[in-house]
């Protein structure tokens, strides 16, 4: 009896140690491979859509779907609007949004309405909205100009059908990147056009790149945003949009058709880069949470 049992021992031995030893270093090593792949899938997709790479969030070289960079909110947001007021603040940069005939009816419109005005140093400005073109250092009402000329009207209804559906497809895109109810926004003043070039600022509103806080500059903004119709690098040098940070800035260069968008508080101080060469062309979009703040859409007077 005591033989027989030491010749059953090893065999159960024989029979159980191989599967213990043969496959369990299989399963392991093909667990940690996975887990590595994964680890590097995530990383990648981190590196494409929301981590900026040596300061630039979005460059003029590449297309993006949509990439994103959150910051903690500030107390700039009046709480007797919290439904309204962002859940999460942010950037965001988005290529595609917009379509391409709709960006050339807007850079035609803008063209068409500045051909009438200019600055005489700075930045030009076209408000539809108000009608106010830069002529000069003054402001004209761009309607009744181009009535005076003789020139067929500024905004047709082809134009305000653009503009609009621009305009709804960037506050339903702000909705969801910052977390409240589209519907809650109104469109607030200003909203222009602008086109800067390398002319010599001529008094101190014409110096556009100071570092600024839009919500304390306009009061009414909660939600900037800006739709570049021209492409740094090609159509003009320098005039690129930079976030101010305490680590270090991020840059945005701008290509035609791009949006960017964020929260208007002191989480965002920016400037825009002085133009150094060509034209920059640019429409910018502001929202705001207060009822009384609201404009209408503009309309040919």
């Amino acid at each position: 009896k005591h033989a027989m049992r030491r010749k059953k021992r090893p065999e159960e031995k024989r029979e159980e140690s191989p599967k213990n030893e043969h496959q369990s270093p299989k399963t392991n090593f093909l667990r940690r491979m996975l887990f590595r792949f994964l680890l590097i899938a995530i990383a990648v997709y981190i590196v494409k859509t929301r981590i900026p790479s040596g300061g630039i969030l979005a460059s003029s070289k590449e297309k993006i779907g949509k990439r994103t960079f959150s910051v903690p909110c500030s107390k700039d947001y009046d709480k007797k609007y919290k439904i309204c007021s962002p859940a999460r603040c942010g950037r965001a940069i988005m290529d595609g949004l917009i379509e391409p005939a709709e960006v050339v009816a807007l850079k035609a419109l803008v063209q068409k309405g500045m051909s009438l005005g200019g600055s005489s140093g700075g930045p030009t400005i076209l408000d539809l909205h108000s009608g106010a073109l830069t002529k000069g250092n003054n402001f004209v009402d761009v309607y009744k100009l181009a009535e005076a000329e003789g020139m067929s009207p500024i905004l047709t209804a082809d134009d305000q059908e653009v503009y609009r559906n621009v305009k709804e497809k960037i506050k339903k895109a702000i909705g969801e990147e910052f977390g409240v109810d589209s519907a809650q926004l109104y469109l607030t003043k200003p909203t222009f056009f602008s086109r800067m070039t390398s002319l010599p600022a001529k008094t101190l509103h014409d110096e556009y790149w100071h570092p600024h806080v839009d919500k304390v500059t306009y009061g009414s903004f909660y939600y900037t945003s800006l739709l570049y119709l021209s492409d740094y690098g090609t159509d003009f040098t320098g005039g690129r949009f930079v976030f101010i940070d305490s680590d270090g800035n991020k840059t945005v260069e701008p290509t035609t058709g791009r949006l960017s968008f964020f929260t208007s508080g002191s989480e965002n101080v920016h400037r825009v880069e002085k133009v150094r060469s060509g034209t920059r062309f640019a429409l910018t979009v502001a929202f705001t949470c207060e009822r009384d703040q609201a404009i209408s859409e503009p309309k040919q007077k």
